[in-house]
């Protein structure tokens, strides 16, 4: 199938195809006839798939069918995600594949200033691609109106759930039009989605072209054992040795992060670190010089497993294996993308084992263990006792920024004005 067999407009044809674009994925193929119609759907694909494009360019031709001719432009579409790097990434598809439609977009989240975003809204805007928090502080301040809203979108909507932004979601949900398509798209389908969508969605269209919560099969999967204090011997020894250009490292922690990059820059491997304590114009920095190979290392916590689109990167290593299964999948999605092969490596200790099975149980099977020559766990060494976390420290913040005047949860990762969030569904590092 090619697209120019889905129904897309013309304007939206030639913006795909100087993307480079001419076959959709199978997500897109599937969903993008069904959203024209303008039914409800509930989507799920493996990360690096292309759902962006997938809801992106049916919203696009939808709203430009009855574009308004000047005048007062009310938001007719919003799109909701948990990060700023996601938001920033679907608002940069919109600006990309709207660029020869007469509609205005406009992305709004935390951790910037409020006022370019206001100035924005008055203007006029179609679509708006928002985090929840920042949307419902310009809902407080009177600067932004949801009344007109004829689409919603809940990019990433398990990731929501994940990080407690139910309750938000639901204050958003209470100010939009009952009359108006919906559409749910996410990389995994847990339970609760279901549950979600029952409640949010008018017999919605299921869509899913793969086993629910898979990696992605381009992307070569191995564990190394070894002992934890060898781990950044370990990664340093893999990076130099063979020659991985740009990796991408996960650990658990914003502090480990931080300790990590600086480790391997010692080792002479440039590095940079990035997550929630980070402004984003210090995450910005480093995802472009990421990209751009000035650096080599991009150490994150998992507000970086998605959102994070970076073409054809080669490796993604799990430093710490994450807390929630799902997030692996996440993880390693960050590579093997649009179809192109990617390696993820597994740096696995004795007190991780639990992590790797209940990973395992998630993927349905066991992934390779491969001891690398001079690194071999120490066959007498027994695991650490696992450390009890608080659930009182792990907040999220509903902005998906970092905390900015001390108020509330200052160690929250995701804090953008300070007010901390504890209703996270699992139980994970006070410092992710």
């Amino acid at each position: 199938m090619l697209f120019n067999e889905l129904g897309l407009s013309a304007e939206l044809l030639r913006a795909v195809s100087e993307q480079g674009y001419t076959q959709p994925t199978p997500i897109q193929a599937k969903a993008i006839p069904e959203i024209l119609k303008g039914v409800d759907v509930l989507a799920g694909a493996q990360t690096g798939t292309g759902k962006t494009a997938g809801f992106t360019l049916p919203l696009l031709h939808r709203l430009s069918e009855t574009a308004p001719k000047g005048g007062h432009r009310p938001v007719r579409a919003l799109v909701l995600t948990p990060t700023r790097e996601l938001a920033a990434q679907v608002s940069e598809s919109v600006r990309a594949y709207g660029k020869n439609l007469p509609l205005r977009s406009a992305v709004i989240f935390g951790g910037v200033s409020i006022n370019p975003q206001i100035s924005a809204l008055r203007r006029g805007v179609d679509i708006l691609v928002a985090t929840p928090g920042r949307l419902l502080d310009h809902v407080s301040q009177k600067t932004l109106d949801l009344s007109k809203v004829e689409i919603l979108v809940l990019d990433e909507a398990d990731r929501m759930l994940d990080m407690g932004f139910i309750h938000d979601i639901k204050k958003v949900l209470a100010l939009l039009p009952k009359a108006r398509q919906n559409l749910l798209f996410s990389a995994t389908f847990s339970d609760e989605i279901k549950r979600l969508s029952d409640g949010l969605l008018n017999k919605p269209v299921l869509i899913e072209v793969a086993r629910r919560n898979t990696a992605s099969e381009t992307v070569e999967q191995v564990i190394h054992p070894v002992d934890k204090g060898n781990k950044r011997k370990l990664l340093s020894y893999l990076i130099g040795s063979e020659n991985w250009q740009q990796v991408l490292v996960f650990t658990r922690t914003k502090h480990g992060a931080n300790r990590l990059a600086q480790q391997l820059d010692k080792d002479g491997l440039s590095s940079a670190a990035i997550h929630g304590n980070k402004s984003q114009g210090a995450r910005t920095r480093a995802l472009a010089d990421f990209k751009s190979g000035k650096v080599r290392v991009l150490v994150a916590t998992d507000i970086a497993a998605r959102g994070l689109d970076i073409d054809q990167l080669p490796h993604v290593v799990n430093y710490e294996l994450p807390n929630v299964p799902e997030d692996y999948v996440h993880r390693i999605g960050r590579t093997g993308r649009a179809g192109n092969e990617g390696k993820a490596v597994s740096l696995l200790s004795l007190d991780e084992n639990k992590l790797i099975r209940d990973i395992e149980r998630l993927l349905k099977r066991q992934l390779p263990r491969e001891v690398v020559a001079g690194f071999e766990p120490d066959p007498n060494a027994k695991p650490e006792p696992e450390v009890t976390r608080s659930r009182g420290n792990q907040g999220r913040n509903r902005n998906g920024g970092r905390a900015s005047s001390g108020r509330g949860n200052g160690n929250s990762p995701y804090a953008g004005n300070g007010r901390g969030r504890n209703t996270s569904r699992h139980s994970r590092s006070a410092n992710a």
